[in-house]
């Protein structure tokens, strides 16, 4: 991927931030390339928006340090760190035009008129909003809002963009539209960006890393296809997706699973018993009258269906398809369940 020459790295090296005897991080190391667009996932509380307010300068870490460009940020406040920031919150300026709300950090920062009123028109355009820069922010919708929002943290030409939660505020279709834009957007400017969510599927979407967090900490942080088919941890299985357990017993390296014999990821039981971490996706389904599984459910999830299986011990497993492929069972059919040829994780009982 081409970077600007412009981009700087960002550095967050053993952060901790404790509220008492809580600690929101608990020495969290991170490195974002210049140009990159990091993805911190993880639930409620993990820490992930405390590194962010951490590195905008709005939150002061207990003890470790912050870097952008190589030089350390740790006496400079917020307002002379040189980011721009988006949040789930559009706050926009209600008295202000969308052409007037982009262009009022380039005013606070001195700019002639001419030249923010230039600069703000760019941004609108880049974002597909010109048709709309004589408008207040009461005549928008949601996703527009946040799109002025984008364009104006951009105006300013930050050294690194932080984005909150923006788009968990917006419905379903809304927030598929804009984080493909924001990521456009990114790659066409070239600002090194962290992004923080708990929707790992904008995360997968639009990263160039995912870091996963969980209670302060990294549990692991790498490209959205490695993340998602080599999950570090169990942690990491399951919030990523992987929420079939099926029993297993590892044997030279090997798990053996539902009639198959698979490859196993680093992190996994060396030997014997085990729960095999499973993606719904990798679960085949063969019409058998004399298999020993039995389908209990067809879910239309609308271009995928999810197929509810019950297995001979009593266990449910989940098969994900496309739903072509779906229509062909139903709720009683006999099936042989199998499983795709790939690593697994596996965990202890």
């Amino acid at each position: 991927m081409s970077r600007h020459d412009s981009a700087v790295a960002v550095e967050l090296t053993e952060l901790t931030r404790a509220y008492g005897s809580a600690r929101a991080l608990d020495g969290l190391t991170l490195h974002i390339e210049p140009g990159e667009l990091v993805v911190l996932l993880g639930p409620s509380g993990c820490g992930k928006t405390t590194a962010l307010r951490i590195l905008a300068g709005l939150d002061e870490a207990t003890s470790g340090t912050v870097s952008v460009g190589g030089v350390d940020l740790g006496r400079v406040p917020a307002n002379k760190r040189d980011m721009g920031m988006v949040f789930q919150a559009y706050s926009l300026f209600p008295h202000l035009t969308v052409l007037d709300n982009v262009a009022f950090g380039l005013k606070m920062r001195g700019k002639t008129k001419r030249d923010r009123l230039a600069r703000a028109s760019d941004m609108l355009d880049l974002v597909g909003l010109t048709a709309h820069t004589g408008k207040y922010a009461a005549e928008l919708s949601g996703g527009q809002q946040q799109r002025v929002a984008l364009a104006r943290a951009l105006a300013i030409q930050p050294r690194v963009l932080l984005l909150d939660e923006p788009l968990s505020a917006l419905d379903a279709k809304v927030r598929t539209q804009l984080r493909e834009q924001i990521r456009r957007v990114q790659l066409e400017v070239g600002t090194t960006t962290l992004f923080v969510t708990h929707d790992q599927e904008e995360a997968l979407a639009v990263a160039d890393r995912v870091g996963v967090m969980r209670q302060g900490r990294l549990e692991q942080l790498a490209a959205p296809a490695d993340l998602y088919a080599n999950p570090a941890t169990p942690f990491v299985a399951e919030f990523v997706g992987l929420n079939n357990k099926v029993p297993a017993r590892v044997s030279g390296g090997r798990a053996h699973l539902l009639g198959a014999a698979v490859p196993v990821l680093a992190g996994s039981v060396a030997s014997g018993d085990g729960l095999a971490m499973v993606r719904p996706e990798t679960v085949t389904l063969t019409a058998d009258a004399a298999g020993t599984a039995t389908v209990s459910a067809v879910s239309f999830l609308g271009a995928i269906s999810r197929v509810n299986v019950v297995l001979a011990d009593g266990s449910v497993i989940n098969a994900q398809m496309a739903s072509p492929a779906a229509r062909r069972f139903a709720a009683g059919d006999p099936v042989t369940v199998g499983l795709e040829p790939g690593g697994v994780l596996v965990v202890p009982r």
